[in-house]
């Protein structure tokens, strides 16, 4: 068996090309579609550029087994991976893999969201300005996802009916979620910023905006009108990698290199880099040692939900699970325990004259010693005398 695998026959498409084509036909995302590039890229390069026909699951397994031991990736990383090895062997080979029992895959261990006090939350937005504000404003008002945040046209604001629909969604199903007031008051100024840019890139000869599921041919100039355009758009416009024609050069735009073929030069939306920074330097501003992400806005958002009342079902909607079991795991990150529960050291020191409260407790030196009795106080150096003890030791 050679080191290198076959060549592709005259006029095939390469196979990084077909897995390529795979993704697009079934309308994954782009970073999908950059990460399993990615695995299947590195899968082969770890056995010495094999072709992966010639290989099956002894190898998915010795490359798997790699991630974890030398990598070492977790847990999520390697399910990833082979997620992507499959996709190669059922969709682009169309290779059975009967022994698919016999892939190790990782078990994800189960971790509870962190959660921001509504304190926090308050200091944190004081911390941010700007479009990094607004963000964050609408991540905890919404419990969105910083992409489907960032993902938002100007259409999907409904200013009458108090809403913003969210469609380019982690499951591909549309919800509603609510318009914070705070965020609507700041959004009409923000929006005629958004307009004068988009302004000045259709003077340009630019001002299009990536459209999904092939509206741009149902609908042509789509891609320019209004409200299409991203409500958080990037500072620089950027080539499309998935654009299906070739980006004209306004004949006013200085002379320089050209646009790469089949990649329009659009403006995309913001990166959400700028965001992640921005709440980044606002923790550390603030001081919280917790490690705190944007997706703690979501957790948040729920956790605060329940706190309120709001029936586990609304939540879930809002949150766009589409299992409940998800959802439920805020009851166990709130204030009192999921079901309520009451520390017993809390009904220990219930009631108990001088120490009702723990701040109460820690005011003072030593608050044991006005629990115990002077006759069962010990001096320095004292040992305490022992006592009978019945000798029925289940009583």
């Amino acid at each position: 068996m050679s080191g290198t695998g076959p060549l592709p026959p005259p006029g095939k498409p390469r196979l990084l090309d077909r897995v390529r084509e795979a993704i697009r036909a079934r309308h994954y995302s782009l970073r999908t579609e950059e990460a399993y590039v990615g695995w299947i890229r590195r899968f082969i390069l770890f056995h010495q550029k094999r072709h992966p026909l010639e290989m099956a699951e002894p190898e998915i397994n010795a490359f798997v087994t790699h991630l974890a031991l030398e990598g070492p990736v977790s847990a999520s990383t390697q399910t990833q991976a082979l997620s992507a090895l499959m996709f190669l062997y059922r969709h682009v080979l169309q290779k059975p893999l009967p022994d698919l029992d016999t892939v190790i895959r990782a078990k994800r261990p189960g971790r509870l969201p962190s959660v921001l006090t509504r304190a926090e939350v308050r200091r944190l937005l004081g911390r941010m300005h700007g479009t990094p504000r607004l963000v964050a404003t609408l991540l905890y008002g919404t419990g969105m996802r910083l992409l489907e945040c960032l993902r938002l046209r100007v259409k999907d604001l409904e200013f009458g009916n108090n809403r913003i629909v969210v469609r380019d969604t982690k499951g591909g199903e549309d919800r509603v979620v609510p318009f914070p007031v705070v965020a609507r008051a700041e959004m009409p100024s923000w929006l005629s910023r958004v307009k004068r840019i988009h302004e000045r890139d259709l003077a340009d000869g630019f001002g299009s905006v990536y459209l999904p599921d092939a509206i741009a041919k149902k609908f042509p100039g789509a891609e320019r009108e209004w409200g299409w355009q991203y409500v958080f758009p990037g500072e620089h416009r950027s080539h499309d990698p998935r654009g299906g024609e070739r980006s004209r050069r306004p004949a006013s735009a200085a002379p320089g290199p050209l646009t790469p073929a089949g990649q329009p030069e659009r403006r995309h939306h913001l990166h959400e880099t700028v965001i992640q920074r921005a709440l980044r330097r606002a923790v550390l501003d603030v001081g919280i040692s917790r490690r705190i992400s944007c997706h703690t806005f979501r957790h948040s958002f729920a956790t605060h939900l329940l706190e309120e009342g709001y029936d586990i079902r609304t939540i879930q909607e809002l949150l766009g699970h589409r299992d409940v079991k998800t959802t439920m795991t805020y009851t166990h990150v709130l204030n009192r325990g999921g079901r309520g529960v009451r520390s017993p050291v809390d009904i220990l020191f219930a009631g108990v004259p001088g120490s009702p409260t723990f701040r109460q407790l820690d005011l003072q030196s030593n608050y044991l010693t006005s629990l115990v009795p002077p006759e069962r106080q010990l001096e320095a150096g004292e040992t305490l005398p022992d006592e009978p003890v019945s000798e029925d030791v289940d009583d």
